[in-house]
């Protein structure tokens, strides 16, 4: 990240309560619909590009690295709101989901199970899935 970048948003960075680790959850919302797509982390870098872009940009704790949302998939998130919670603590962002796929399941939403739990028989309790993928990931994600 350029220094040139973090200042131009340096005000705005500054009403954002990172946590310890220098992140904060983002929730990912269809500008259409209002489902909630995903929910991922941004550091400082990450919301600065989203802003710069105007797609999502996120941090991904497991390969310690910006992800550019759809820079392998093609499934990008055009962002049309980003609003902030009152804590300052979570973001909101309200996207224009390419390609109806935002998770790497090939789904639409990243939740797609829900608790299936039958009142009579407590031990019946599991996660049904309530979306089915419109994509296979591995033709997704496959290197042609």
């Amino acid at each position: 990240m350029t220094k040139k970048l973090l200042s131009k948003h340096d005000q705005l960075l500054q009403a954002v309560k990172f946590n310890s680790d220098g992140l904060l959850p983002c929730i990912a919302q269809c500008s259409t619909t209002n489902r909630v797509l995903m929910m991922a982390w941004m550091n400082q870098d990450a919301l600065s590009q989203t802003i710069e872009k105007g797609e999502a940009v996120y941090w991904s704790r497991s390969r310690q690295q910006l992800w550019h949302k759809g820079e392998q998939s093609g499934h990008t998130q055009k962002i049309v709101a980003i609003q902030i919670d009152c804590d300052g603590d979570t973001l909101l962002i309200k996207v224009e989901q390419h390609g109806n796929i935002a998770c790497h399941t090939g789904t639409n939403s990243c939740f797609y199970r829900e608790l299936d739990t039958d009142r009579a028989n407590v031990e019946s309790v599991s996660w049904k899935d309530i979306e089915q993928p419109l994509k296979n990931s591995e033709d997704i994600y496959s290197k042609s």
